[in-house]
């Protein structure tokens, strides 16, 4: 039953803005840094391990921990240094709109009082509303196993760099499958390393890519919001 639940919550095509946000990728590819197949591979592999490893994927495996605890302050502390860690305008905003739309597709579908507390506080502003922390509340309330929400999650990252990479470098839609094949290894292990994330890690992060985001908000022409 917890399958069909994970998927439909990493589903791609889940009608909450993602395809509107690239992290930077679009700075990189306009920069030339990001150009052919393997620049591709080297970002994203960079992007999982050096970067949503310490942030997006540790505060989903924190939230879920959270909740499973039953501890709405912890999820308000989350919250709050998730919001100081993201350093980019753009990233945070593009963190709550996506922590938004997907509560409005999950919240009627399930009624969950800690959930319904989150999004109340997020309206009164008492709270910001990040997407991995409402990913990781669902991922529990849906009863989907930690491991194989963290999969999801990774792998949901994954496909959304590499549909971006498709369109923004181009490459051709059999690269993309390559690419993404060749992560299965990688996310895997992630995944294991996720399970109990280190919190005096939480932020770590390659500097460049916070620069490049921050860059993004000034470029010429824009395909992407982030």
């Amino acid at each position: 039953m917890h399958l069909l639940s994970l998927l439909q919550l990493s589903d791609p095509t889940l009608p909450i803005g993602g395809y509107a946000h690239s992290s930077g990728l679009e700075t990189y590819v306009q920069a030339g840094v990001v150009k052919d197949l393997k620049t591709a591979k080297d970002f994203i592999n960079q992007m999982l391990s050096r970067n949503f490893k310490y942030s997006d994927a540790a505060f989903a495996s924190l939230a879920y921990d959270a909740a499973e605890q039953g501890d709405y302050q912890e999820i308000l502390g989350l919250d709050e240094e998730c919001s100081a860690l993201k350093l980019p305008r753009e990233i945070r905003e593009a963190s709550h709109k996506l922590g938004n739309r997907l509560m409005r597709v999950f919240q009627p579908l399930c009624n969950n009082e800690l959930t319904e507390t989150y999004q109340t506080d997020i309206r009164l502003k008492k709270a910001f509303g990040h997407y991995c922390i409402i990913f990781g509340l669902y991922a529990f309330v849906l009863k989907i196993p930690k491991r194989e929400m963290l999969t999801g999650l990774y792998y949901n990252t994954a496909v959304g760099f590499v549909t971006n990479c498709v369109k923004l470098i181009p490459l051709g839609q059999q690269d993309g499958q390559e690419i993404l094949f060749s992560l299965h290894t990688t996310i895997n292990q992630l995944v294991e390393e996720s399970i109990i994330p280190d919190k005096d890690m939480l932020g770590l992060c390659c500097p460049g890519f916070d620069i490049r985001c921050i860059q993004h908000e000034s470029l010429y022409s824009r395909l992407y919001m982030s």
